[in-house]
């Protein structure tokens, strides 16, 4: 038996997007010396996509692989996509266009982020700079989001559940969430505005890192609106490694008892 692991993320035409994923998984890697770790992406890196990873982890001998989804929400339509491919059992009947990968390992999936408590630290610490008096703000939360039924109450699950989370660390007056598809952001926030005048509302963008989505799509949809944003995402930070760390070390533990 030989262990390796796959992680994957979506791929950008970004270079620093494609650093900041590579570096955390080279972080989250150290520990597990001597176990193949390679980082994949489901589109546009050529060269180091899925398939490609598959084929360097059984190239070195792989018998058993954990495949993790580095993705913000289970309500992302690319999770399933991807398990579609593996030849796991859909989540709806939308079906993806990655056809079926090549593999002979035994397979694990993981999970994405969605609403893990070091995440909401991380996000906690993204917003400081913009905090003031919490008591007297308001979180408006903003992520990807899906318009399929099945997707998008996922979504709305895990960004509740997160909102709540960083709330409540925080000590905000409450938090809401909006997604970009379909299209919520300013709806929400002058809504917001409306029901609490009183209260500022700062915009915590739910991205995996910087790029074209935190520095132009955020801001664009809330264009001439009253609201505090740093266009701040997940990475780099040490919680997106502690969180590979972790499933990767639940996964071992499971196989070597095995």
């Amino acid at each position: 038996m030989k262990p390796g692991i796959l992680v994957i993320s979506h791929g950008s035409r970004e270079t620093e997007w494609v650093r900041l994923v590579d570096a955390a998984v080279t972080a989250a890697s150290q520990p597990f010396a001597g176990i193949p770790v390679v980082s994949s992406f489901l589109e546009i890196v050529e060269g180091r996509l899925i398939q490609d990873g598959i084929d360097e982890l059984e190239r070195q001998g792989v018998t058993d692989m954990l495949a993790v989804p580095l993705f913000i929400s289970s309500g992302s339509t690319h999770v399933d996509e991807i398990g579609q491919a593996f030849g796991l059992p859909w989540v709806s009947d939308l079906e993806g266009d990655l056809g079926m990968f090549r593999y002979n390992a035994r397979l694990r999936y993981g999970k994405p982020i969605d609403d893990d408590p070091e995440i909401a630290e991380l996000l906690l610490a993204n917003i400081a700079e913009l905090t003031k008096n919490p008591a007297k703000e308001a979180l408006l939360l903003i992520g990807h989001g899906s318009k399929e039924k099945v997707f998008h109450e996922r979504w709305e699950r895990g960004l509740s559940l997160l909102g709540e989370r960083l709330r409540g660390l925080g000590g905000y007056a409450r938090a809401e969430y909006a997604m970009l598809l379909p299209d919520q952001a300013a709806g929400k926030l002058k809504a917001m505005q409306a029901a609490q005048p009183e209260e500022a509302v700062i915009a915590v963008p739910l991205f995996l890192s910087q790029g074209y989505f935190t520095n132009k799509v955020v801001p664009s949809r809330l264009e001439g609106l009253d609201y505090r944003y740093n266009g701040k995402a997940m990475l780099p930070h040490p919680a997106i490694e502690r969180w590979l760390v972790r499933q990767m070390s639940e996964w071992l533990e499971l196989v070597r008892e095995a």
